[in-house]
Formats: structure tokens, C-alpha cells, sequence
């Protein structure tokens, strides 16, 4: 991914790539005449530059999974980040048919799953074509998620016809089929790559929402499929590959790469030269005058924060080579906010920077419209990029607290509490948090918020768990029709998608 005329050929393809018939004209001008394996090689790298746009920084898949949550919330202060009200209908659920944000990440994923699927007419070695087809399952098992039928086509189809389309039940059982398929040529590592062990994660995640995605108001789980999710832990548990960080935020730290023995699934960023818009996590959040200059606008939920006790290491504080460059923390920031040397910063006004868990989704209290909301830094800043903007931090999809995670899950559904709440407390335990007495469905919905705060998963973890619906803080009474985002009204001249209910 270092080529940057792959680079600006991938960019091209992202622009152009959607499920329109013109889109898909475009890309089925390109032929198969005259490829070569190296040109399959920079096919499959431009392939991995296409993840960059719905998947990494705060404005893709990440804010449909997050703010429509209790774990995120962009507060309309004044004049900012009103944005015609997108960010307020995402947190409320009153998103519609032609919602930006919405609009765009279908998009976008659809053109992951299209790009993948175009490299595969080009006669790939088998690790290639595995790894464009996880790529691939990746994308659609995302868009599944959100919007429960997924698009596709086959690999050198008429491009003039419309893309056929999979109800949940088989696209479900397509990519357990396709996982399962891909798992035995797909390399060991590394972790930047598609790899074995990140397609057992994936067909985890299938597995253990398979009953959501079947039926988001009442999901059920079948034993068997349960042993199955185990089964799938216990294969990357005993490769002896992973463990987890003693220093929670070394998971996300600008050299995460390289230190994190934690990681499964990421996507490789080099600061100044090439990367993805991992930046936008910490711009979007933070003050204007703090250091580098932010945004001002998201934050987290007072509600959220006091899920953590105050012992628990994942709540953040300094963090080496960082807080003392800046005075920023990685976690999350409340109270008054400092400069490298110790300096009380001041917000626009003179007043004191001083960030409240007091936070209204729409902010008219002069007073508080540069400081409400606590904000977060999961991925603690790269200060050697601040100038251009390309973080050295790797973006990460999936990592060894989740493998666990899911088996503890997965154990408890089928009744085995005992074994599931020894996996929970052993991860509990190494954040500084007490152990928990027992487990239960709630408590353990809690703790995956703890763990995986701010990693893009939570609305998929409150479907899941039959919580999503719910009243929570900053957002009211709830229609079922949300458990689903609808079809873009600018898709539906493909006759294989058909709008979802309500919308």
C-alpha cells in the first residue's frame, strides 16, 4: 500500500463505486487482458486502501455504530455541528431514507465488497483470492448489520444488470459458507493483513449474531452454534500468538503495531506517508485550543462513564511520550484540562476548560457550549504527524480482548456461567477493576461497553442483547423500524433491494 499511484487509482475507484448502473458500467470497463500477478498484487492493495474510507476514523461505519448508541453523542453547540441535524437523528434514531452519513457508508462498504470482487476475475494465487473474498466477507458482514440485505455480484457478471441481492438468511449462511471456505489458504499473519485467525473472529461474530440478524426484536441462540463460537476461541486461544496488554490504550498508542501483542485485525498506517483517517479521533473531539486543535464536537455520555469504577485503567490518565508533550491523557477527559506544563487551559471565552458530564444533544447554554460533554481518546495522539495529518497508529479492527469476550458469551448463552465469568473477571482483573460477584446477560453487555468503548460495536452489542430499543440518556421512546437503517433512496432504482419496513 505504499505505491501512491495504486493509492490514487484506489481513490478513483472509491469515487466512482456504488451500486448505480453508471458505477457499475465504469467498472466493468476494466478487462482482463494483459494481467499479470503483479498487477493482481496492486489490485489487492488498493483493495486494503478501500477499508480506509467506511471503516477507519469517526465519519464512516463507526459513527452508525456509535452514535446511535448510549456510548457517543455530537451535541449541536450554537452554529456547530448542526449539520443539518444528521448527528442529532443518529443519537435520537430519526434517521431517514436520505440521510448523508447513511448514504455514504452504504456506499462506500458497497464499493469494499465491489473492489474485492472485481480483483477475483483476474486469476489470483489462492492466498490473494483469499484475502480479497475476507475483505470482502468483512464488508458485507458490516452491511448486513446495518441494514440487514446485502448487494453483490459474482465476479465477471454483466455489469449492466442490476446487482443481485441477499435477504439476512443467506447472506448469513453465505458467509459462513465463504468463511469457512477461505480459512485454510489464508496466511498465518501478519496482523495488518487478512489472516486466519481474523476470519475465525469474523465467523465468531457470525455465528453469535446470527439470531440477531434473523430477528432484531427477539434474537435467540442455538446451543450448538454457541459450541461453535467456543470451539472457534479455544483454535486462536491455542496458537499462543496473542495476550493482553498490561497498558490497556498500548492497544491504540501510535506504535501499537509494533508493542501490542493484543492485536488480531488491523489496518497498517505510516505516519506522514500513508494512512487512514485514524486523526479524526482525537480532531473531532477535542477543544480548539488544546493541542493539536480540535473540533469541538463528540463526546461520551455521563451515564457511560459511570459504568467504570474509579480503579479502572480503561477510564485512562497520562500516557507516556504523549501526555507530556501536549497535557491531552488518553481515555477520557473531564474536568479541567491542562497544557504539557501543568498550565490550566482557558476555552475561547477566557472561561476555564473545564469538560462537564453535563451534555444536552442540542447545547443553548452559553456557558457550556465549549466544555460540555467528556470527551475520549481511545487512540492516544501521534505527535510526529500532527503537521500533515497521517497517524502512525494502526487502526484496529479486531484484537484478543474480543476473542475472549465472545467465548465468555457464548458460554453463558449455552448456560455454562461458571467458566464464562472466570474469563470476564481475568480481563476485569488486569484493567483494575473488581471482580464481579456473578454474570449475567446485563452486566456483561456492561462489560463489553467497558472493553471495547469507542471500537465501533456497540449498537451491534445493544441489538444483540435486546437493549437497543431502550431509553437511554439524550435520546427517547424508540420505533422498532430502527433495529434497521434504511435502503438510500438513491439505491432503490435496483429492483433486488427493496426498502425496509417503516421507512
Amino acid at each position: 500500500m505504499k505505491n501512491k499511484y495504486i493509492i490514487a487509482i484506489a481513490a478513483l475507484t472509491l469515487s466512482i463505486a456504488s451500486c448505480t448502473k453508471l458505477d457499475e458500467e465504469l467498472n466493468g470497463q476494466i478487462g482482463n487482458q494483459g494481467v499479470s500477478s503483479g498487477n493482481v498484487a496492486s489490485l489487492l492493495n488498493a483493495s486494503y486502501t478501500a477499508m480506509r474510507s467506511p471503516f477507519q476514523g469517526p465519519y464512516g461505519f463507526w459513527a452508525l455504530q456509535e452514535f446511535p448508541s448510549d456510548e457517543a453523542i455530537a451535541p449541536t453547540r450554537a452554529g456547530d455541528w448542526d449539520d443539518n441535524g444528521q448527528w442529532r437523528a443518529l443519537h435520537l434514531h430519526r434517521w431517514a431514507p436520505d440521510h448523508l452519513r447513511i448514504n455514504s457508508v452504504f456506499r462506500d462498504l458497497n464499493s469494499v465488497s465491489y473492489v474485492t470482487t472485481n480483483l477475483l476475475q483476474f486469476n489470483p494465487t489462492p492466498v490473494q483470492a483469499a484475502q480479497a473474498r475476507f475483505l470482502r466477507a468483512f464488508a458485507q458482514f458490516s452491511i448486513l448489520d446495518g441494514w440487514g440485505q446485502v448487494p453483490y455480484r459474482e465476479a465477471g457478471e454483466d455489469v449492466t444488470l442490476p446487482s443481485k441481492a441477499r435477504n439476512a438468511t443467506e447472506q448469513i449462511a453465505y458467509l459462513i459458507s465463504e468463511l469457512t471456505a477461505i480459512i485454510p489458504d489464508l496466511p498465518a499473519g501478519p496482523v495488518d493483513i487478512a489472516n486466519k485467525d481474523a476470519a475465525k473472529m469474523l465467523l465468531m461474530k457470525c455465528y453469535l449474531n446470527k439470531g440477531a440478524f434473523l430477528n432484531r426484536n427477539a434474537p435467540t441462540f442455538d446451543v450448538a452454534e454457541m459450541a461453535i463460537v467456543v470451539k472457534l476461541a479455544d483454535e486462536i486461544i491455542a496458537t499462543g500468538k496473542y495476550s493482553l496488554s498490561e497498558n490497556y490504550f498500548t492497544n491504540f498508542a501510535p506504535d501499537n503495531g509494533e508493542t501490542s501483542k493484543e492485536l488480531v485485525f488491523t489496518a497498517k498506517n505510516i505516519g506522514g506517508t500513508d494512512a487512514g483517517g485514524v486523526n479524526g479521533m482525537w480532531i473531532a473531539g477535542l477543544h480548539y485550543n488544546q493541542r493539536p486543535s480540535g473540533n469541538n464536537g463528540f463526546a461520551t455520555l455521563s451515564n457511560f462513564y459511570d459504568k467504570f469504577e474509579a480503579t479502572d485503567k480503561r477510564r485512562g490518565g497520562p500516557y507516556p511520550g504523549v501526555t507530556s508533550v501536549s497535557g491531552v491523557n488518553a481515555g477520557f477527559l473531564i474536568g479541567q484540562q491542562f497544557d504539557e506544563k501543568g498550565t490550566a487551559l482557558k476555552d475561547r471565552n477566557g472561561k476555564p476548560l473545564i469538560f462537564t458530564p453535563v451534555v444536552n444533544i442540542i447545547e443553548r447554554d452559553r456557558d457550556r457550549l465549549e466544555v460540555a460533554g467528556i470527551r475520549v481518546i481511545k487512540y492516544p495522539i501521534d505527535y510526529s504527524s500532527i503537521a500533515n495529518g497521517l497517524a502512525n497508529n494502526d487502526w484496529v479492527y479486531y484484537r484478543y480482548a474480543d476473542v475472549l469476550m465472545m467465548k465468555a458469551e457464548a458460554l453463558l448463552r449455552a448456560s455454562q456461567s461458571g467458566p464464562a465469568l472466570t474469563i470476564v473477571n481475568s480481563i476485569r482483573t488486569l484493567r483494575g477493576a473488581t471482580a464481579l460477584p456473578a454474570l449475567t446477560l446485563e452486566n456483561l453487555l456492561d462489560e463489553r461497553g467497558r472493553e471495547f468503548y469507542w471500537e465501533g460495536v456497540r449498537r451491534q452489542d445493544l441489538i444483540r442483547f435486546g437493549k437497543f430499543l431502550e431509553i437511554w440518556q439524550e435520546k427517547p421512546s424508540d420505533d422498532p423500524k430502527y433495529l434497521l437503517f434504511p435502503i438510500p433512496d438513491n439505491q432503490l432504482g435496483n429492483p433486488n433491494l427493496v426498502q425496509n419496513p417503516g421507512y
